[in-house]
């Protein structure tokens, strides 16, 4: 039987102002499309995430590929970073972090709103 690899847990970061917190803007949105991205080097979706009217759909890439399908993230509202600058990935130009802890194995698990919140909802 082979052990399960568990990922080491990183150390806790030096402390920061409310201030530093705050320009970090994490917003909950609903995923809206999900696409392979067969071209990415570690199996992942492309996603749209509507953020609702203020904000609109913005689109990035995720390697969320071991725990959810396509048909089972349609519709999953999801918390993201929206003020990070758009990141090339490969051909795909991601516009938000969407945001997960990983499982023992060190794969992502999504974080969600235990209830529907209203997209463009900002964390605090």
């Amino acid at each position: 039987m082979t052990e399960s690899k568990k990922p080491a847990v990183p150390p806790l970061r030096a402390s920061i102002t409310y201030d530093d917190f705050d320009r970090v803007d994490i917003r909950v949105g609903t995923i809206v499309a999900v696409d392979p991205y067969p071209e990415a080097r570690r199996p992942a979706f492309k996603l749209q995430v509507d953020f609702g009217p203020e904000i609109g759909t913005r689109k990035t890439s995720a390697q969320i590929t071991k725990h959810y399908h396509p048909h089972s993230l349609v519709g999953r509202q999801v918390a993201a970073v929206v003020n990070f600058p758009p990141k090339q990935i490969g051909k795909f130009l991601s516009e938000v972090l969407v945001l997960g802890f990983p499982d023992p194995d060190g794969e992502v698990v999504l974080i969600s709103p235990e209830r529907p919140v209203p997209n463009g909802g900002k964390l605090y």
